[in-house]
């Protein structure tokens, strides 16, 4: 039996999450992403059954990476507001700088190729945000309501700074990286 190589699993990764932002997760095919990857049909079979497999796998490791970075650097025993705001730069980090990844995963959230396995695997991923928030809420610097509603107003909007940065090529600078953070603590804090 052939091992698989890593090497090629991040060729067909990454051939994947292009395809998926030019033609959108439905459009792309196996064939596609085949010839994108510069290898043969029958060698992506062997590494990934079918495209839900393939989706599913890419899925997964991106939310792993999105996580391990959003708490690289992360000191649990510093206050809370720097910890935080650590995150909040992380997270920007990520979503500007891993783009593809972020409009893939996107589009996976609503979409019928994600089994319930890997939707839970990604549900276990945000544990450390949800303890975060709850932490903040615990020391009273955060809003005291539902901290999944606090998560989905703090991404969505970033979600959204991200895409306007990338389509319109508005440059984010430190002064509207920070005026783009302070406006988000002001909404969450209590």
């Amino acid at each position: 039996m052939k091992l698989k190589d890593d090497r090629k699993v991040t060729q067909i990764f990454q051939s994947a999450l292009k395809l998926v932002a030019k033609k959108g997760l439905s459009g792309v095919t196996m064939g596609d992403i085949s010839r994108e990857a510069g290898i043969a049909t029958g060698t992506l079979y062997v590494y990934f059954k079918g495209k839900d497999e393939l989706i599913n796998a890419l899925f997964a490791a991106c939310r792993e990476n999105s996580v391990q970075v959003s708490f690289k650097g992360y000191n649990p025993q510093l206050p809370f507001k720097p910890g935080f705001k650590n995150i909040w730069l992380n997270i920007l980090r990520y979503k500007l700088q891993h783009f593809e990844e972020v409009i893939f995963m996107e589009q996976c959230y609503h979409s019928p190729f994600i089994t319930a396995d890997t939707r839970e695997k990604a549900q276990q991923l945000s544990a450390p945000f949800y303890a975060l928030m709850e932490r903040g809420q615990k020391e009273q610097l955060i809003k005291q309501t539902d901290t999944g509603l606090l998560l989905t107003f703090m991404l969505g909007a970033m979600n959204e700074l991200v895409k306007q940065t990338h389509y319109s090529g508005i440059t984010l600078n430190r002064s509207r990286i920070n005026s783009t953070f302070d406006l988000c603590w002001d909404a969450l804090k209590a």
